[in-house]
């Protein structure tokens, strides 16, 4: 008796200082969420708060315009509500009753067992799963608002109802519950000093991206791909990557990234590195890396990435290799950029490209998907304000725009397995890329979103100059490939089949699987996805997805095939750095290990 009694006083004791620990883990968070509010109020925030309330009560005002219509919203919801609740009593008696509602598809939020068998964790599923639905009714359904307004308020509304879904609250969510119970509140406590870590390193906010650790060293475990930096402007490196094979196919490959992420998510591990893929099946490889801007290069415009990253680079790699001729392949922004390039060689009368991929790239910004609701006039107002006073758009705000389109992949799913269950995400290439965010020079991002998202003058023949040259899409005639995702969000598919439409050459559209980044870096070894191949490129991008081919397995190959269409003569292969332009430094190079922290 008497060590039992002394257990449970020694377990009564740990069960103190476990509250003790949650605490003060809740002072320190609290804390520093305090002085960031004390120290940045009124300052520039993404989404902006008066925006959000400007949309939300152009909604409410819709909304009370005609009362008895909303009036009959609110009975249907309740009447919904009443409706779960009563099948939900009809299964106490009889289980085999199916629910109301249930999560989509894909929805991994309500994994587990609990969410289904205990009635108590199911009716707040389908409570939450039902108001969802009701409210995006209410929006699509709110008289008088304009498209815009719309589509902003459906996505304020769908960002607060994923914050108070019952998986994000530690008193609602069974997986929680029981790892608190099971470890006697030991989870609860490391979830909060790490949320009070986290909120500390990041001046009251949370990381903007999860997923940064030490567990990868650039060159070391990613971006190891062994070359050659043989040429820089002062915003970007071109890398020559070493051969793998005896002769190497003689046309090289340019591949230029987006400035808005590191170029390494094309070169992460060996087993899934594009670049480390493409070397291996001989072609010579050159790429760029974008500098980390500064306010050193706050006047640094569009047509300075386009002079400083492929026009240079053009230049370059002929000196290197003595071809003047060779393919590019663009990226996300870089693909966009690439088509600048085109067009401006076109308009001059140069030849210098002999194929041109695009990886999931926006020429037409008709239909921006998501990414419009942070692009109007009065957004932007506020944006170029905020960047002129620092001369760059620090890292964060996009990384919180990305992970705001996806916040239950990308924001609730880390915040509960981090601050509710007190794991850190385990290490992860693709999570330690996507942490690893670059700046936007004021000059450059003002005139891309302005020039090009809000005003969509890239397809219209002349609606830009560049250096001197106005910019005609249709002038494009060499054969392009582009590439596109199905459940890509940031470049929507059926828009960058729009801009696909636009050139004026041969085009072969392909549509693969995933989304933006895992339906791109989807080595063949994986075997995973698919993409859908039609060589007509009717106007409709229904009618072309309903006559499509599907394939199993990575476009890579297929994409490789198309390539080498364009000339398979092959030359001895040419280490990085033994030709007219001497080694700089080894890949990956300097400007990629610039932080971006801020």
């Amino acid at each position: 008796m008497s060590e039992q009694v002394a257990l449970e006083g020694t377990e009564a004791s740990a069960l103190v200082e476990r509250f003790v620990a949650i605490a003060e883990g809740a002072a320190r968070a609290g804390a520093a969420l305090v002085e960031r509010f004390a120290s940045e109020h009124g300052t520039f925030e993404v989404p902006a708060p008066e925006i959000v309330a400007e949309t939300l009560e152009a909604l409410a005002r819709a909304l009370l315009s005609e009362p008895e219509r909303f009036a009959a919203a609110i009975l249907d919801w309740h009447a919904r509500i009443a409706a779960i609740l009563a099948r939900q009593a009809a299964r106490l008696a009889d289980p085999t009753l199916p629910p109301l509602w249930r999560p989509e598809p894909g929805d991994r939020r309500f994994a587990d067992p609990d969410w289904e068998e205990d009635l108590r964790f199911d009716t707040l599923k389908q409570v939450h799963l039902a108001t969802c639905a009701w409210f995006r009714e209410l929006v699509e359904r709110a008289p008088g608002l304009d498209p815009k307004t719309r589509a902003k308020a459906a996505f304020y509304v769908r960002l607060a109802l994923q914050a108070m879904a019952p998986t994000n609250h530690p008193a609602t969510n069974p997986v929680v519950l029981r790892e608190a119970v099971k470890s006697r509140g030991a989870t609860l406590a490391r979830g909060l000093e790490l949320l009070a870590a986290d909120l500390e390193r990041h001046r009251g906010r949370l990381p903007a991206a999860p997923g940064r650790s030490d567990a990868f060293e650039l060159g070391r475990d990613i971006a190891v791909t062994e070359g050659q930096v043989i040429f820089e402007t002062e915003l970007a490196q071109l890398i020559h990557y070493a051969p793998r094979t005896e002769r190497v196919r003689a046309r090289p490959l340019l591949i230029v990234p987006p400035w808005i992420n590191k170029f390494y998510i094309l070169d992460l591990r060996p087993k899934n590195s594009f670049v480390r893929w493409c070397v291996e099946q001989g072609l010579q490889v050159f790429l760029i890396s974008w500098v980390n801007p500064g306010p050193e290069h706050a006047g640094k415009g569009f047509e300075d990435y386009l002079r400083e990253g492929p026009l240079a680079a053009l230049d370059a790699i002929a000196r290197a290799t003595g071809e003047r001729t060779l393919d590019v392949l663009g990226y996300c922004l870089g693909g966009t950029l690439t088509a600048c390039l085109l067009a401006w060689l076109a308009a001059r009368g140069e030849r210098r490209v002999g194929r041109a991929t695009f990886l999931t790239s926006m020429l037409d910004f008709a239909e921006p998907g998501e990414l419009g609701v942070f692009i109007d006039e009065k957004q932007l107002e506020r944006l170029e304000r905020h960047m002129a006073e620092r001369g760059f758009l620090e890292a964060r705000w996009m990384q919180q725009v990305f992970a705001l389109l996806r916040a239950d992949d990308l924001v609730w799913s880390f915040f509960v397995q981090k601050y509710l269950l007190g794991r850190e995400p385990p290490p992860f290439d693709l999570l330690q890329w996507n942490a690893d965010g670059t700046r936007m020079p004021y000059r450059m991002h003002r005139f891309y979103l302005r020039a090009l998202y809000l005003e969509n003058r890239l397809v219209r023949p002349g609606g830009i100059e560049l250096l001197g040259v106005p910019i005609d899409l249709g002038r494009i005639r060499v054969p392009a490939y582009f590439l596109s995702t199905r459940e890509d969000h940031i470049a929507p598919w059926r828009s960058t089949y729009a801009g696909a439409r636009r050139l004026g050459g041969p085009v072969r559209f392909v549509l693969g699987g995933s989304g933006h980044i895992a339906g791109v870096v989807n080595p063949p070894e994986a075997k995973k996805y698919g993409f859908w191949t039609r060589a007509a490129l009717p106007e409709d991008p229904e009618v072309w997805l309903a006559g499509a081919r599907f394939r199993p397995g990575s476009w890579w190959p297929h994409w490789l095939a198309w390539l080498r269409r364009g000339g398979e003569r092959t030359v001895p292969a040419r280490r990085p750095g033994e030709g007219p332009l001497p080694a700089i430094e080894p890949a990956p190079g300097r400007y990629v290990r610039v932080r971006a922290d801020d």
